[in-house]
């Protein structure tokens, strides 16, 4: 039995589901978790079906989450776009009998029963759509509209090296079956209020950048105030600065007195980061990765690595 029709039939025997993704959503981890349960309730009406996690603000626009049920033993577990048990948000894995997990991020640790890793796709909207185009669960307009802005930020609009011919393929049936509005779908995601146009002016004008073309900035509680942003948009924000000459990898470290910790973003036009990331705690893509960094300490020792990473790549792309 392949995978598509092993997960569609824990869906379809089981009358309670719980949703769950990672910490910090960004509109993938939404889009997979909202639009897997948009998929599920247009397929099986009578299905008790809870997205569950912290909101954000940025991305309300994307749909309304679930208190998690008070009762649990009998619920199915999916969990989206999170690859270990540590980074699931508003619930452990370990406390459900039944659990699969959907997941485009390397393999870091085994947290569900079963498991369904593409770690070449490049996005976990797109393992749902795939889902959807391969079993009989029902695509209606709300879950491709979920779906293909999970793809598109992941992307960045189709830009980034994790696209592959499948992502247009996806995104072009989706676009097709349910007559989306891109105009509409691309403004809801990238509209912006302008203060946060301002903070990136900030963050233009205060990076750091040494000799190894790896450029950092520190984002402290009181800058995140001056501005009006919270953590989640100084993260995200980190994609903004793509293709700069100067740039062959860059880091936000953004304090996040929620969890007295510095949430650090890290990104890549090359060499390959993600094992550093893991060497501090964290771990993701091998170009988008990260970590939560506590010590100041910790942060130079991280940039240290990252630019003899990045000097090696240099080395072997100019011999």
């Amino acid at each position: 039995m392949n995978i598509y029709k092993q997960i569609y039939k824990e869906i379809k025997k089981n009358n309670k589901i719980i949703i769950a993704r990672h910490i910090g959503p960004d509109p993938d981890a939404l889009g997979s978790s909202l639009g897997l349960k948009e998929l599920i309730k247009n397929t099986f009406p009578e299905k008790e079906v809870y997205v569950i996690g912290n909101p954000t603000s940025k991305f309300k626009f994307m749909g309304l989450l679930d208190k998690i049920p008070e009762e649990i033993d009998d619920a199915l577990l999916i969990v989206t776009d999170t690859p270990d048990a540590k980074r699931v948000d508003g619930v452990d894995p370990r406390m459900f009998k039944k659990s699969i997990k959907i997941d485009h991020h390397p393999f870091v640790q085994k947290t569900c029963k079963l498991e369904w890793i593409d770690d070449k796709s490049s996005s976990a909207c797109q393992m749902i759509a795939k889902l959807a185009l391969n079993t009989k669960l029902k695509l209606n307009k709300k879950a491709a509209e979920l779906l293909y802005i999970g793809i598109i930020a992941d992307t960045n609009r189709f830009m980034f090296a994790y696209t592959s011919p499948e992502t247009f393929k996806i995104a072009s049936k989706l676009l097709e079956k349910q007559n989306l509005d891109i105009t509409k779908i691309y403004d809801n995601l990238y509209m912006r209020p302008y203060k946060e146009i301002k903070f990136q002016g900030y963050l233009s004008q205060n990076f750091i950048i040494n000799e190894d073309k790896v450029g950092y900035i520190i984002i402290d509680e009181e800058t995140l105030n001056d501005y009006g942003v919270d953590v989640a948009t100084a993260g995200n924000m980190i994609n903004n600065f793509n293709h700069i000459n100067e740039m062959l990898i860059w880091v936000t470290f953004t304090y996040d007195k929620e969890i007295k910790a510095y949430r650090t973003s890290i990104r890549s036009r090359g060499p390959i980061i993600n094992e550093v990331a893991a060497n501090f705690g964290g771990g993701g893509h091998i170009y988008a990765s990260g970590v939560r960094i506590k010590e100041e300490e910790n942060m130079e020792e991280l940039i240290e690595k990252l630019s003899k990473t990045a000097k090696e790549y240099t080395k072997n792309e100019t011999n």
